[in-house]
């Protein structure tokens, strides 16, 4: 199983981007997914995940009303879209899968990670 992340860029403060996150062997709708991030030397952190259970969405405090998660189930597509970008969302961003259901957050398949740099 992979996964394939797309998007990552250097963009200023206040911009946007959209990452997507496409998977190769298997069907996202029946996982749970989200995305991380991780900057050197700090360990890797939750941004934002959808429960495969219930499409419940967990994000974390620091991009709650600028970041969504989502994913279309057409495409087979999992996307973060990220708005008003700070400095401080500068890391390298991993899109994960699950295959247990119950969980709010992956930690089980992971992409190989894509760069976002917010420049101030």
């Amino acid at each position: 199983l992979q996964l394939v992340e797309s998007g990552g860029d250097l963009v200023h403060s206040g911009g946007s981007l959209r990452l997507s996150c496409a998977p190769s062997g298997f069907t996202l709708a029946y996982y749970t997914i989200g995305w991380f991030r991780q900057v050197p030397g700090k360990e890797r952190e939750r941004v934002a995940c959808i429960s495969g259970e219930d499409d419940s969405t967990y994000y974390a405090d620091s991009v709650k009303g600028r970041f969504t998660v989502s994913r279309d189930n057409a495409k087979n597509t999992l996307y973060l879209e990220m708005n008003s970008l700070k400095p401080d969302d500068t890391a390298v961003y991993y899109c994960g899968a699950d295959g247990d259901w119950e969980r709010a957050c992956p930690n089980q398949y992971w992409g190989q990670g894509t760069q976002v740099t917010v420049s101030s």
